[in-house]
């Protein structure tokens, strides 16, 4: 997505009504993340080969999307010509900074 990029108008998209006097413009569609989530996913399947991948996750923030590229890896991995051993672990961070 470009840097000048402005976005979608809100109208086009089902907002809750508790977010529609914040929010001006849709810049990302929730269908285009799950597009670019599968993407990856097919990514790292293809990147790994056979190799045992280890996959973790920093908590908090970014379990929703761990979880769905988790979703895309397992299905890719079943629908593949050969199953990759996955394992899952969770860190948590104090600080980003």
């Amino acid at each position: 997505i470009a840097d000048e990029e402005s976005g979608f108008n809100k109208n086009l998209f089902c907002i809750p009504k508790h977010y529609e006097e914040d929010l001006e413009r849709v810049f990302i569609p929730h269908g285009l993340i799950l597009d670019r989530t599968e993407r990856l996913a097919r990514d790292i399947m293809q990147d790994m080969g056979g190799h045992h991948i280890v996959a973790l996750c920093v908590l908090k923030g970014g379990y929703k999307f761990f979880a769905d590229l988790l979703d895309h890896i397992k299905a890719v991995n079943q629908n593949g010509d050969r199953s990759v051993p996955i394992t899952v672990d969770f860190v948590r961070i104090k600080s980003y900074c």
